[in-house]
Protein backbone atom coordinates (compact mmCIF):
# COMPACT_ATOMS: atom_id res chain seq x y z
CA UNK A 1 0.00 0.00 0.00
CA UNK A 2 1.29 3.33 -0.92
CA UNK A 3 1.01 6.72 1.12
CA UNK A 4 0.85 9.93 -0.18
CA UNK A 5 2.14 13.30 2.04
CA UNK A 6 0.34 16.42 1.61
CA UNK A 7 3.16 19.26 2.55
CA UNK A 8 3.87 22.83 1.07
CA UNK A 9 6.95 23.12 -1.63
CA UNK A 10 9.81 25.58 -0.97
CA UNK A 11 8.72 27.47 -3.68
CA UNK A 12 4.93 27.69 -1.95
CA UNK A 13 6.19 28.93 1.42
CA UNK A 14 8.46 31.00 -0.65
CA UNK A 15 5.19 33.06 -1.76
CA UNK A 16 3.54 33.36 1.23
CA UNK A 17 6.68 34.62 3.20
CA UNK A 18 7.07 37.33 0.15
CA UNK A 19 3.60 38.31 0.70
CA UNK A 20 3.20 38.99 4.18
CA UNK A 21 6.67 40.95 3.42
CA UNK A 22 5.19 43.08 1.09
CA UNK A 23 2.09 43.49 3.25
CA UNK A 24 4.12 44.90 5.85
CA UNK A 25 6.20 46.95 3.92
CA UNK A 26 2.97 49.04 2.74
CA UNK A 27 1.62 49.03 6.43
CA UNK A 28 4.98 50.16 8.46
CA UNK A 29 5.41 53.58 7.37
CA UNK A 30 1.77 54.15 8.59
CA UNK A 31 2.14 52.80 11.92
CA UNK A 32 5.66 54.96 12.39
CA UNK A 33 3.75 57.73 11.71
CA UNK A 34 0.93 56.87 14.20
CA UNK A 35 3.32 56.28 16.99
CA UNK A 36 5.78 59.47 16.60
CA UNK A 37 3.86 62.42 17.67
CA UNK A 38 4.24 65.51 15.60
CA UNK A 39 2.62 68.87 15.65
CA UNK A 40 -0.50 69.01 17.50
CA UNK A 41 -0.82 65.63 19.04
CA UNK A 42 3.21 66.22 20.52
CA UNK A 43 1.82 69.69 21.92
CA UNK A 44 -0.98 68.81 23.36
CA UNK A 45 0.96 65.46 25.13
CA UNK A 46 3.19 67.77 26.22
CA UNK A 47 0.64 69.93 27.57
CA UNK A 48 -1.05 67.16 29.37
CA UNK A 49 1.72 65.48 30.50
CA UNK A 50 2.47 68.61 32.37
CA UNK A 51 -0.36 69.62 34.02
CA UNK A 52 -0.60 65.64 35.27
CA UNK A 53 3.29 66.12 36.64
CA UNK A 54 2.09 69.33 38.49
CA UNK A 55 -0.65 67.50 39.97
CA UNK A 56 1.16 64.54 40.73
CA UNK A 57 3.89 66.36 42.54
CA UNK A 58 1.43 68.95 44.80
CA UNK A 59 -0.79 65.76 46.01
CA UNK A 60 2.65 63.56 46.73
CA UNK A 61 4.93 66.32 48.30
CA UNK A 62 2.17 68.35 50.11
CA UNK A 63 3.39 71.53 49.25
CA UNK A 64 1.66 73.54 45.71
CA UNK A 65 3.26 72.95 42.66
CA UNK A 66 3.41 75.05 39.41
CA UNK A 67 2.94 74.69 35.58
CA UNK A 68 4.88 77.56 34.39
CA UNK A 69 4.11 78.81 30.66
CA UNK A 70 5.97 81.24 28.57
CA UNK A 71 4.25 81.71 25.77
CA UNK A 72 6.56 84.05 23.93
CA UNK A 73 9.17 81.07 23.95
CA UNK A 74 6.51 78.11 23.43
CA UNK A 75 7.52 76.56 26.84
CA UNK A 76 6.02 74.57 29.44
CA UNK A 77 7.31 73.33 32.72
CA UNK A 78 5.15 70.92 35.43
CA UNK A 79 6.51 68.72 37.56
CA UNK A 80 9.34 66.85 36.17
CA UNK A 81 8.84 67.61 32.84
CA UNK A 82 10.34 70.41 30.44
CA UNK A 83 8.64 71.00 26.43
CA UNK A 84 8.86 73.26 23.76
CA UNK A 85 5.85 73.31 21.57
CA UNK A 86 6.51 72.61 18.06
CA UNK A 87 7.21 75.65 15.98
CA UNK A 88 3.85 75.02 13.86
CA UNK A 89 2.29 75.39 17.06
CA UNK A 90 0.38 78.66 18.32
CA UNK A 91 -1.06 79.59 21.32
CA UNK A 92 -4.45 81.23 20.67
CA UNK A 93 -5.55 81.51 24.28
CA UNK A 94 -4.30 81.30 27.07
CA UNK A 95 -6.36 81.90 30.57
CA UNK A 96 -5.82 81.47 33.95
CA UNK A 97 -8.29 82.54 36.93
CA UNK A 98 -10.24 83.88 33.98
CA UNK A 99 -7.24 86.21 33.19
CA UNK A 100 -6.29 86.46 29.80
CA UNK A 101 -2.36 85.91 29.49
CA UNK A 102 -1.31 85.12 26.06
CA UNK A 103 1.04 87.96 25.82
CA UNK A 104 2.47 87.29 28.85
CA UNK A 105 6.25 87.04 29.50
CA UNK A 106 4.69 83.99 31.96
CA UNK A 107 1.86 82.43 33.07
CA UNK A 108 1.33 80.02 36.62
CA UNK A 109 -1.42 77.76 36.92
CA UNK A 110 -1.20 76.52 40.82
CA UNK A 111 -1.90 73.20 41.61
CA UNK A 112 -2.69 72.15 45.14
CA UNK A 113 -1.70 69.29 47.57
CA UNK A 114 -5.96 68.30 48.01
CA UNK A 115 -5.84 68.00 44.31
CA UNK A 116 -7.42 71.20 43.02
CA UNK A 117 -6.02 73.33 40.79
CA UNK A 118 -6.07 77.13 39.31
CA UNK A 119 -8.81 77.92 36.42
CA UNK A 120 -6.76 77.11 33.41
CA UNK A 121 -8.02 77.36 30.15
CA UNK A 122 -5.33 77.18 26.91
CA UNK A 123 -5.93 76.68 23.11
CA UNK A 124 -3.56 75.66 20.94
CA UNK A 125 -3.74 76.21 16.94
CA UNK A 126 -1.82 74.42 14.05
CA UNK A 127 -1.32 76.91 11.43
CA UNK A 128 -0.30 73.78 9.83
CA UNK A 129 -3.55 72.58 9.56
CA UNK A 130 -5.85 74.87 10.88
CA UNK A 131 -6.66 73.02 13.41
CA UNK A 132 -7.23 74.16 17.38
CA UNK A 133 -7.53 72.34 19.96
CA UNK A 134 -8.87 73.63 23.73
CA UNK A 135 -7.01 71.73 26.75
CA UNK A 136 -8.60 73.01 30.35
CA UNK A 137 -8.23 71.96 33.76
CA UNK A 138 -11.49 70.84 36.08
CA UNK A 139 -11.02 72.63 38.91
CA UNK A 140 -11.88 70.60 41.67
CA UNK A 141 -10.37 67.79 40.45
CA UNK A 142 -7.16 69.69 38.82
CA UNK A 143 -7.64 66.96 35.49
CA UNK A 144 -7.26 67.73 31.82
CA UNK A 145 -10.18 67.64 29.26
CA UNK A 146 -9.02 68.07 26.07
CA UNK A 147 -11.54 69.35 23.34
CA UNK A 148 -10.57 69.23 19.47
CA UNK A 149 -11.98 72.82 18.24
CA UNK A 150 -11.94 72.57 14.42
Amino acid sequence: MKTTRNAFTLIEVMVVVAVIGIIMAMGIPSIVRTLRKEGMRKAVGDMVDACNAARATAILTGKTSDLVIHPQEGTISGGKINATLPESISIEILGVNFVELQEAEEARVHFYPNGTADEFTIVLKSNAEDKATKISLEVVTALTDVEVLR
